[in-house]
């Protein structure tokens, strides 16, 4: 009887690799969004300030869109191999003599997966929402952006929507963070409690600072600019 050979299939792309981008263009987005924080900062120093930074913006294009070009790369190239690994997760067989790390490595990857899509959702309107504006409830200004953003936030809907993906963004980089160092062998048994509780640190403040705009458009603390 003739010996069945064997054969396998390797990954066009392995996992190690795609651990790889996304934990590079994780990088790069764990950025943008604490950038993107300090930017929105000004919202507090009155409507020439913001304004004035957002022209600023708009008047380097190539700054402007060489950034958005590295963002929409980061973003693709993020969810492209998020989906593959977890496709594969989905088809890799069951083992029931998983460790309890491996088992919490599951649960992470869970939240994960489920705050990245409604994440994927929330850049779309919030582009098409204070960006383009082809969303926005009220008078739209490509020019004062503090009057967008107060219109927008006066709708209690909107500002619980918003609510509500900030706290999806401060579970999602908090875990990515936390696989960032474990990818790039950083994450040691000595320094992950001191490594969790920094990343955890810095995930409060993004979220908490990122809530607050609308927060305080609601309580009335950013008001309308008096006609």
């Amino acid at each position: 009887m003739s010996a069945i050979p064997m054969t396998s299939e390797r990954p066009a792309f392995g996992s190690i690799a795609l651990k790889a981008v996304m934990a590079l263009t994780g990088l790069v987005l764990y950025g943008f969004v604490f950038v993107h924080m300090v930017g929105n900062l000004q919202l507090y120093s009155g409507p020439e300030k913001i304004n004035r930074y957002a022209a600023f913006l708009k008047a380097t294009p190539a700054l402007l869109w060489g950034f958005r070009a590295v963002l929409l790369g980061a973003v693709s190239l993020h969810a492209v191999a998020a989906i593959i690994l977890w496709r594969r997760n989905r088809a890799a067989p069951p083992d029931g003599s998983a460790s309890p790390d491996l088992q919490a490595a599951t649960i992470t990857s869970r939240t994960m997966y489920w705050t990245g899509p409604m994440l994927g959702l929330f850049i779309v309107y919030h582009l098409l929402h204070l960006t383009v504006g082809s969303v926005h409830q009220g008078p739209f200004s490509h020019t004062d952006v503090y009057s967008n953003v107060v219109i927008a936030f006066s709708n209690p809907a909107v500002s619980i929507f918003y609510v509500l993906a900030m706290v999806a963004l401060g579970f999602h980089i908090f875990h990515g963070a936390v696989s960032l160092f474990q990818t790039l062998g950083l994450k040691t048994p000595k320094y992950e409690k001191p490594l969790k509780a920094v990343l955890m640190a810095v995930s409060t403040v993004i979220v908490v600072v990122n809530i607050s705009f609308p927060i305080a458009v609601l309580a009335g603390l950013v008001r309308p600019v008096a006609s």
